[in-house]
């Protein structure tokens, strides 16, 4: 049994695929790339807000900690009347 040679229309039709598979992996790639750098952006925004959160649960937890009422009144601007703010 001898096998059919292909055609030239054949081997073109191919060879778009091929190409059209090389150019949609390479799109793919990049599209992995930027995914990849906002999931890193959105850990580090993950963190920053974890932080915040437990500083702020720190502070209602320890309300009436006179330390802590200076540190948010020290945040919002106010000072005791003898201190100096550099």
């Amino acid at each position: 049994m001898r096998l059919k040679r292909t055609g030239i229309l054949t081997k073109i039709v191919i060879a778009v695929v091929f190409i059209y598979a090389l150019v949609s992996l390479a799109r793919l790639n990049d599209r992995k790339a930027e995914a990849q750098e906002q999931l890193q952006e959105l850990k580090q925004q993950e963190a920053q807000l974890a932080a915040e959160n437990d500083r702020m649960q720190y502070a209602i937890d320890n309300a009436d900690d006179d330390e802590v009422i200076r540190d948010i009144a020290r945040e919002h601007g106010y000072v005791d009347p003898d201190e100096k703010v550099f």
